[in-house]
């Protein structure tokens, strides 16, 4: 018990708060993600292309941004100020999925979600923490 109690205080407290973060977006983003399809279609009329291609650019969104926020990340030096951005406008973007009126609109709440760039669980929130303390 007291070594498992003196492995939980070695962790810093940057890389706690960090994940409890990463833990709240990544579940917000899954809850408007998982009926986002049936959205589109049912109440805003989209057909299933439209569905597909708003996927398909916040899919590819989110891979282009991950190769270059790596190397925006080290070339600034700033990594806690990138993770801010990108933890913030993921938050700030989330209330336009509610008032979208367009597929159009839910295809901007869905690119400025999806360029949050530590989105991938298990690789960007946790090697980005470790640098932090």
């Amino acid at each position: 018990m007291q070594l498992q109690n003196k492995f939980f205080q070695t962790i810093p407290h940057t890389v706690w708060v960090l994940g409890f973060v990463s833990l709240l977006t990544d579940i917000s983003s899954e809850m408007i993600h998982s009926v986002l399809p049936l959205f589109l279609v049912s109440v805003l009329g989209a057909n299933v292309l439209t569905v597909g291609i708003i996927e398909g650019i916040a899919e590819a969104t989110a891979s282009v941004l991950k190769i270059f926020s790596g190397a925006l990340s080290d070339y600034l030096g700033h990594r806690k100020g990138l993770a801010v951005f990108g933890y913030g406008l993921s938050t700030f973007v989330k209330p336009l999925f509610a008032v979208a009126t367009s597929p159009t609109g839910v295809l901007i709440a869905r690119f400025g979600d999806r360029s949050h760039w530590q989105r991938d669980s298990g690789s960007a929130p946790r090697c980005l923490s470790c640098r932090f303390h």
